[in-house]
């Protein structure tokens, strides 16, 4: 009689336990809500900030005067604007999105190769590739303050 009990408990419990896993898997997930306008702002203000900081750095590796660095970093503030509209506008096929892509990549920089030395060039043209390393600029940034450091001890 006893065993008969416990053997009965043990199914119904077992069976309680599986309804219930079974009923967790045919669940419909909570899909993730909108963002609201401000996530939406502070969002667009912190990519602002590192697009900002990316072009400063990358503006300290070229051998330009201070006037000629300006114009550079107004033709790559521009050239990121336009990229990030090409990339926003919808295209009938993916290779109309990439040749839009590389007509702005080759004619964007058209102007200021006459004012600029062909080294700083090339160096734009690495970074429009994506082959600019911006870590190598911030560990020599933070080796010149520690140098500037230890020499005012």
């Amino acid at each position: 009689m006893k065993k008969t009990i416990l053997i009965l408990f043990a199914i119904i419990l077992g069976l309680n336990i599986h309804a219930q896993r079974r009923r967790h898997m045919n669940d419909i997930p909570q899909t993730n809500r909108e963002p609201s306008e401000k996530e939406i702002e502070t969002r667009e203000r912190k990519m602002n900030e590192r697009k900002q900081e990316f072009i400063d750095n990358f503006i300290t590796t070229l051998e330009a005067d201070e006037f000629q660095k300006h114009i550079v970093k107004q033709h790559i503030n521009s050239f990121f604007d336009e990229r990030m509209i090409i990339l926003k506008t919808r295209f009938d096929h993916s290779l109309d999105r990439k040749n839009a892509i590389e007509n702005l990549e080759n004619t964007h920089f058209k102007d200021i190769e006459e004012l600029i030395s062909e080294g700083d060039m090339s160096k734009i043209k690495e970074m429009i590739k994506g082959d600019f390393d911006e870590k190598e600029v911030v560990k020599k940034k933070k080796k010149k303050r520690r140098n500037k450091r230890n020499k005012n001890e």
